[in-house]
């Protein structure tokens, strides 16, 4: 392979990351899912809400991290569903502001609008948050409706009113909702949040009553990601998916092309196998009560997703289908940065592995001990 495409794949490793890890940090948005069922009193919800608030911020980082990395690497993937679908992700940005708010004002003395009314922002940001962001990975399976004019890109230099990307729909996003496929999976990301969730109550939280609540929440939430993610993933084997023909370039419909990927890329089946046995084994260890379950949930989250977006975009196949035009359909090496940028960028990347070691570090500095009830009423910074 040559440089160009050695640092395509490379930044689509990078989003793919940033994307898995995102997933699993949603077990955020899954305890404010949980706080009717695990909140039963004011104190309950305090408890929940204040262990959740010590890790909340790294999800909006990442959200924010993970968008802008996918601009600066794939700006025609950018232009196509940040413009084109922006009903969807303007709700949910709404929803992340609901929940920005909620923290930062929950227990601001003499707030007007109470405690209860920015517990219902967070419950729905928990619950819209993970499922509109599941439903949009969706799509990089199932497709678009959406057409790319490549002959302007020529022309995009000229100045401002130059359109390459149109949306054939006006509901600019939100039909991915219409597909059965995508509320399925955005279910299993939802009930996955909630899931971690208990199992990071588990590890952080020291009242035997509400972990004990925690524990048994976890089992149903299992049972309907499981059952949701199974369903999905078979349907995916078994689906026709686009790809670029090596010889020309021309986006053509290969049957069980998310199957052959898997099977032409062993490590990648691998790593989605690893994850799924790592998540399943967090699920006998959540019952249990060990504090490990988190970590086994989520690593086994972050090695399923990074597998499964590496499979919609390596192998030359097209990470966005478009299903009004097939020609428009979006492929890594289609819809990347030039080499400068990329090349540029992959310089300023060699810093991750230190961002990441002090995110690794803060987050056993403030974890170290579980919260208790009685913090609740200390002097430091309550949520």
């Amino acid at each position: 392979m040559d440089t160009l495409t050695i640092l395509q794949h490379y930044w689509w490793f990078e989003i793919s990351l940033l994307g898995a890890l995102l997933v699993f940090l949603l077990f955020v948005q899954g305890g404010q899912a949980l706080l009717p069922c695990l909140g039963r009193t004011e104190e309950d919800r305090s408890l929940a809400v204040n262990a959740l608030g010590r890790k909340w911020e790294l999800t909006f980082t990442t959200l924010v991290t993970f968008g802008g990395a996918f601009f600066a690497s794939f700006p025609l993937f950018y232009s196509t569903s940040f413009g084109g679908a922006f009903y969807v992700w303007m709700a949910i940005l709404l929803c992340f502001v609901l929940q920005a708010v909620a923290y930062e004002y929950r227990r601001k003395p003499a707030n007007l609008l109470g405690r209860r009314t920015f517990d219902v922002f967070l419950t729905i940001n928990g619950i819209l948050g993970p499922l509109l962001l599941g439903t949009a990975v969706s799509t990089f399976f199932t497709g678009a409706p959406f057409t790319v004019d490549r002959l302007n890109l020529a022309d995009a230099a000229g100045g401002a009113g130059v359109v390459i990307s149109q949306w054939a729909t006006p509901w600019h996003g939100l039909d991915a909702l219409a597909n059965g496929w995508n509320l399925v999976l955005g279910a299993a990301v939802t009930l996955l949040a909630m899931m971690l969730a208990c199992q990071y109550f588990i590890g952080s939280v020291a009242d035997d009553a509400f972990v004990a609540r925690a524990r048994r929440r976890m089992l149903p939430c299992a049972l309907g990601f499981a059952v949701c993610f199974a369903a999905w993933l078979v349907r995916l084997l078994f689906a026709t998916g686009l790809a670029a023909d090596p010889a020309t370039g021309t986006i053509v419909a290969v049957p069980y092309k998310y199957l052959r990927n898997f099977l032409e890329m062993p490590f990648v089946a691998a790593l989605l196998l690893a994850g799924v046995v790592a998540v399943l084994w967090s699920i006998r260890l959540g019952w249990r009560g060990s504090r490990r379950a988190v970590g086994f949930g989520g690593g086994g989250t972050v090695a399923s997703v990074l597998a499964l977006l590496l499979c919609a975009g390596w192998n030359r196949t097209a990470y966005y289908p478009s299903l009004v035009d097939m020609q428009s359909s979006l492929t890594i090496a289609g819809s990347s940065s030039s080499l400068f940028t990329l090349r540029t960028m992959a310089w300023v990347s060699l810093m991750i592995p230190f961002v990441a070691a002090y995110i690794a570090w803060a987050w056993r500095a403030i974890g170290r001990r579980p919260l208790t009830r009685e913090e609740l009423d200390g002097e430091g910074h309550q949520y």
